[in-house]
């Protein structure tokens, strides 16, 4: 038997802001998914990324709570370039989420820019350079 990576899974407080971010950024959460404790999103290869209410967490752990201010996970999408970077980044931050790190080009290569999910968790938008994106 081989253990296999298969899903990331987050805790979010709030499963209809959580899904709603998650949707602008392309992640396929079905019709409803917002108002289940429980939400899943195949991702590319198979992968999933699921999320599940504190509630939910709390009811097979309930001494589970959530972690200090400051996030430890984060999500890192690719851009197609890094037009693409500075256009996402400001329509995120502009309908209300909290842009961590603004666009900027990076010393190891990237187009790179971070906005927070509705629970703090990073969400790292990148790209390679405008000459190797193309």
């Amino acid at each position: 038997m081989t253990a296999r990576f298969d899903a990331i899974g987050l805790v979010v407080s709030d499963m209809a802001a959580s899904v709603a971010f998650y949707r602008r950024l392309g992640f396929a959460f079905p019709e409803g998914a917002e108002n289940q404790p429980h939400a899943e999103a195949g991702l590319p290869g198979g992968l999933r990324l699921m999320f599940d209410t504190e509630e939910t967490v709390r009811s097979f752990l309930p001494e589970w709570r959530p972690p200090a201010p400051g996030g430890r996970t984060s999500l890192a999408l690719r851009c197609d370039g890094p037009a693409e970077v500075d256009a996402l980044y400001e329509e995120l931050v502009s309908s209300g989420y909290h842009g961590e790190l603004k666009p900027w080009d990076a010393f190891w290569g990237q187009r790179y820019a971070v906005v927070l999910d509705p629970d703090g968790n990073g969400v790292d938008l990148f790209a390679p350079p405008a000459t190797a994106a193309e």
